[in-house]
């Protein structure tokens, strides 16, 4: 992974530089991460890592969800929250 500033990818010569690389773009001023530029080449991957990613949040979130109903169950004559 290559790291560059703001003004780095501005320039034409340097943004077609960057073929088979994925670059980590900094904020020159503020020192601060601006995000991540990913080549063309490189997409299906990206995307299926970001799948993944968001699948384990998914995964997690709904079993926080599930041990959260199980510690509040439904008592006789009381009201369901709607989480299945």
């Amino acid at each position: 992974m290559i790291e560059a500033t703001l003004a780095d990818i501005r320039k034409p010569e340097m943004l077609y530089s960057y073929q088979d690389d994925i670059v980590h773009i900094i904020d020159g001023r503020k020192k601060e991460e601006v995000g991540f530029f990913v080549p063309k080449s490189m997409t299906k991957e990206f995307k299926a890592f970001i799948e993944s990613v968001e699948k384990v949040k998914r995964v997690a979130l709904l079993n926080r969800i599930a041990k959260a109903q199980d510690r509040d169950p439904v008592d006789e004559g009381g009201v369901s929250d709607g989480i299945f």
